[in-house]
């Protein structure tokens, strides 16, 4: 009987899945899809029903040759795929590579996890090709490359080379600067809160907040509002008006799906959506879990589904019931609702199995795998946990002011009862809310009637805030509020819109900078209906429709082309040039008298003298909302800087790291300053040689700090190595020295590279591994403080460093 041959993406994957096959298959990786459409033509028939021309991807032949010699052999082929649109959209065209080679049948195998039993299952029911899934991938794409070879030219002439537009790409970049313009554009208004202190017979103080005044709700406008109602209850009484206290529930949160894991990973791993993803695949895969060997840790991660399997409830309810006890098992498993048009065929992102708890993993994983698993875990486990249970107390003071009004004070407090799945996991919040405050108040125990002693009153100023800037986790929780896209396809739109320069993070938070805010204002300006968030929602919806089978792909191509190439013919003629518009200023050149103008250049706005090219002179901007119409809202620096070196004024300059002060007396003096920091400090010659060609060497101050290196520089260009006093455990002859990444990050290396390679990025110490005798260790810095570790990745020997230890240099060897 012959071999079958399965074909899965990755070979981690197929390592697993080998595993739980056994020796009548032979498993082999495509390394995801072997057909796209050519970066270099449109490849898409507009005239011909939209027909996609695909083409062997640059490096794939001689894996496709391979496969084709294997499936030659096979007695049957499964294609084995990522359970989704991309998957099928893999396998459909590994079928037509691999079809009729010698009539072998050929089979699509799904799994939402990769373990025996769920392996075994698909392929006792193996199933066709879906044409559908097929479909609504190739409109996507279709639609995807529409989008962006039509449109990127016009940014290419009209901005500069190398942008692009893309369909799903600009509305998240137009929720990012129309939030910023809301944030410009917001008015903060004042507004004041009245506390009063209370003591009763029993502690703690009593604070109770102003709610009504006359039986209607107060608002406190200003101070002098503030004031007049403090000098109405000068002096008055206060009682206890009502005593009430009812139990509250918190019900479990659903487990994960895909969206909710990139917001959660973002909030408290702080990770990136990509990077969340990127470790979800490798869970999902395969881990090598030592004799038991590789296994899939966690289901399929690209699910909308919160749905879980009857297998996965019994297993997880058990271990709840034998790990915390029957008060935290509800009655009946939770089942929670999926969106309306989540698909149903996947389950939720869960454990593969709810046994295999994060503690007994953790010595097979990275510190970063664990931590996601750990999350996974957690959300899951708390998903079938009961409620948890506080009693919520509110307390009515009434006090009757100087004036004869009646004024009623309120506080309200929660206190814990049970904490149900609060055991194991609490989700988090992009912002505190009414919960966080209540659970912050401790109340004392008062009875209706009771007289209170006056202490205080704490009148407070507040402002109102404008709507804060998008981080990863709530600009993905628009995204999938809004239907914009899909979660699967968040990692790559965020990080497009970084790479592209369009957005850059500020502690955090996505900022446009002003190439994003050019670029979304000329794309509106002819494309407004293309990049509305509810039109690009309905496509999404549209593409729905097209897996389910209810929509013909090509309609749909056929509708969205009639309405875009209108667009595109507006755009061609219409579409403002900013290379060539020139925005007045009332700045005159220093140089030759002119009028000098706002134009644009690579590197952004400048302001550039009417007189060139007989005069080049030109100035740098502070960016403040640029916008197409013609109001430039970019501002001259609004205060001379001296250079602190030669006197003369500084003026700003914008170069490969950002924008910079500069000395106007370059090339004489080469001072700068960064923005908003010190100016760099002149060079210090010393007393020490140069041991290459003897000139003095000078301490100097760079992007990464202060180093020292030869006077003689470029002729020498020599720096002194920063040793640490280690000697390099890998050839033994060199030294350790700390050095600097491209990136800004500290690294050591061995001082005879290239001939030794090598590195670390903690700080070695000679000192062996208790553990497994590595004849190194290295300090790192976590969140929970500084440790001590062996540099040898099989071993988890870690131990927390002391005071002592942190302050010592490590003894030379």
């Amino acid at each position: 009987m012959g071999r079958s041959l399965v074909i899965v993406e990755s070979p981690a994957k197929a390592k697993t899945i080998g595993k739980y096959l056994g020796k009548q298959f032979v498993v082999k990786a495509s390394l995801g899809h072997i057909k796209d459409l050519p970066k270099r033509d449109l490849a898409v028939d507009v005239d011909g029903a939209f027909a996609p021309k695909y083409t062997v991807i640059e490096g794939k032949k001689k894996l496709i040759s391979e496969l084709k010699s294997a499936a030659k052999e096979a007695e049957a082929i499964y294609l084995a795929a990522d359970p989704d649109r991309e998957g099928e959209a893999i396998c459909y065209h590994l079928q037509e590579e691999l079809t009729a080679r010698n009539g072998a049948p050929v089979y699509r195998v799904m799994f939402n996890e990769i373990t025996a039993t769920a392996v075994r299952k698909a392929f006792d029911k193996p199933l066709q090709v879906n044409v559908n899934l097929v479909d609504a991938q190739q409109a996507r794409r279709v639609l995807d490359r529409l989008v962006g070879y039509k449109i990127s030219p016009l940014l290419w002439d009209k901005v500069r080379r190398g942008l692009s537009a893309g369909r799903v790409q600009t509305v998240a970049l137009r929720l990012i600067v129309e939030r910023e313009r809301e944030i410009r554009a917001f008015q903060k208004r004042e507004y004041w809160t009245l506390d009063v202190e209370l003591n009763g017979r029993k502690p703690p103080v009593l604070t109770a907040r102003l709610a009504k005044r006359a039986g209607e709700n107060v608002e406190i406008p200003d101070e002098a509002a503030s004031d007049a109602l403090v000098a109405d209850l000068d002096g008055v009484g206060y009682r206890v008006a009502s005593v009430a206290t009812r139990e509250k529930r918190r019900n479990a949160v659903p487990p994960f799906i895909t969206s909710t894991l990139q917001q959660e990973s973002a909030r408290k791993l702080r990770f990136s959506v990509k990077r969340t993803m990127m470790i979800a695949q490798r869970l999902y895969e395969g881990v090598e879990l030592g004799s038991e060997g590789s296994v899939g840790l966690i289901t399929y991660m690209r699910t909308d589904s919160t749905r879980v399997s009857n297998e996965a409830l019994d297993e997880v309810r058990g271990l709840i019931g034998s790990r915390f006890g029957t008060s935290y098992l509800p009655e009946k498993p939770n089942f929670f609702r999926s969106k309306k048009d989540a698909q149903d065929a996947h389950e939720a992102i869960r454990p593969s199995s709810a046994l295999r708890t994060p503690e007994q993993m953790q010595p097979y994983l990275q510190e970063d795998e664990f931590k996601l698993y750990r999350l996974i875990w957690m959300r899951f486990v708390a998903s079938q946990m009961a409620p948890a249970v506080f009693d919520q107390t509110t307390i009515e003071v009434a006090a009757s002011g100087r004036s004869g009004v009646d004024y009623l004070f309120r506080a309200t407090g929660t206190v814990p009862k049970f904490d149900g799945f609060l055991a194991v996991y609490e989700e988090g919040k992009d912002a505190k809310d009414e919960d966080d405050e209540e659970l912050k108040h401790k109340l004392p125990q008062v009875e209706q009637g009771e007289t209170l002693r006056f202490k205080a009153m704490a009148p407070e100023q507040h402002f109102t805030e404008p709507p804060p800037r998008f981080n990863e986790a709530t600009l993905v929780k628009e995204l999938e509020s809004d239907g914009v896209g899909r979660p699967s396809t968040y990692a790559s739109i965020l990080s497009t819109i970084q790479e592209r320069e369009y957005v850059q993070k500020d502690g955090g938070k996505f900022k446009p900078t002003e190439l994003g805010m050019v670029v979304t204002d000329l794309l509106l300006e002819s494309f407004n209906d293309l990049f509305d968030v509810r039109y690009t929602a309905r496509m999404e919806e549209e593409l729905d429709e097209i897996e389910e089978g209810k929509l013909d792909w090509r309609a749909a191509m056929g509708e969205f082309w009639d309405r875009f190439t209108k667009d595109l013919e507006r755009a061609e003629s219409e579409m403002t040039n900013i290379k060539r518009m020139e925005r007045p200023t009332d700045l005159i050149c220093d140089k030759c008298g002119k009028p000098m103008v706002i134009r644009w250049g690579r590197h952004g706005s400048f302001i550039a003298c009417t007189g060139y090219p007989e005069c080049t002179s030109t100035r740098e901007l502070t960016v403040d909302l640029p916008d197409v119409d013609g109001a430039a809202a970019l501002t001259e620096q609004d205060s001379e800087e001296y250079c602190e070196n030669c006197g003369r004024t500084m003026v700003l300059k914008k170069g490969r790291f950002g924008t910079f002060y500069a000395c106007s007396g370059y090339p004489d003096c080469k001072t700068t300053k960064r923005i908003g920091g010190e100016q760099k400090k002149a060079d210090v010659v010393l007393d020490e040689k140069c041991p290459q060609c003897d000139s003095p060497l000078a301490r100097k101050y760079g992007r990464y700090g202060e180093f020292v290196s030869c006077t003689n520089y470029p002729s020498c260009k020599y720096i002194k190595q920063n040793l640490i006093g280690v000697k390099c455990p890998t050839c033994t002859d060199g030294d350790i020295a700390e050095r600097r990444s491209k990136r800004g990050r500290t690294f050591y290396g061995c001082v005879r590279y290239p001939k030794c390679d090598f590195v670390a990025w903690g700080k070695p110490v000679h000192e062996a591994c208790p553990a497994c005798g590595s004849p190194y260790l290295i300090d790192k810095v976590l969140k929970s403080g500084p440790v001590r570790q062996c540099a040898n990745k099989d071993c988890k020997y870690k131990r927390p460093l002391e005071a002592a230890e942190v302050a010592a240099e490590p003894a030379a060897v």
